[in-house]
């Protein structure tokens, strides 16, 4: 299938979704030609700010491949995936991202992701949610432990 194919397959669960009572997003997970996972938003419906239509399709990929890499395959997406989406993409070392819809295209359908993306341009003494480094003694001992650790999995 073309790009065009798998982006009108996320379109559609999105447009279903809706109907469904969720949010207009969908995504799809293909490896080599091939559905691997899908996606649809579940925020309002789970009660999860994370439940995006991407990230429940990279969820779903990984658990089938076993695995947190899905090096070698692309997301097709309803709309442009949100930062949160673009680091579980980055994260997941996806090979692409495609989307339909853009950004713009949210905001004018209520959607908070241009915001988003504004707001990581600014200082964080401007954001609505304070973030800072708290202190502590021990705030390496996590990594000191992952360090020296010799069976660990490097991500």
């Amino acid at each position: 299938m073309t790009d065009d194919r798998w982006l009108a397959h996320a379109l559609d669960l999105a447009v279903a979704n809706v109907a469904d009572g969720g949010g207009p997003f969908g995504a799809v997970i293909v490896r080599d030609g091939v559905l691997l996972s899908t996606g649809q938003n579940r925020v309002t419906r789970d009660n999860d700010p994370t439940a995006h239509a991407e990230v429940l399709a990279i969820r779903a990929a990984c658990a089938d491949l076993g695995d947190f890499s899905l090096a070698g395959c692309v997301l097709y997406t309803s709309c442009e995936p949100c930062p949160l989406c673009v680091a579980a993409c980055l994260w997941a070392r996806l090979d692409r991202v495609v989307y339909a819809a853009d950004r713009d295209d949210a905001a004018r359908g209520g959607f908070d992701d241009r915001e988003f993306y504004e707001l990581f341009a600014r200082d964080r003494s401007t954001w609505p949610t304070v973030v800072h480094a708290g202190e502590h003694a021990d705030s390496f001992a996590p990594f000191d432990a992952w360090l020296s650790k010799a069976d660990r999995v490097d991500y």
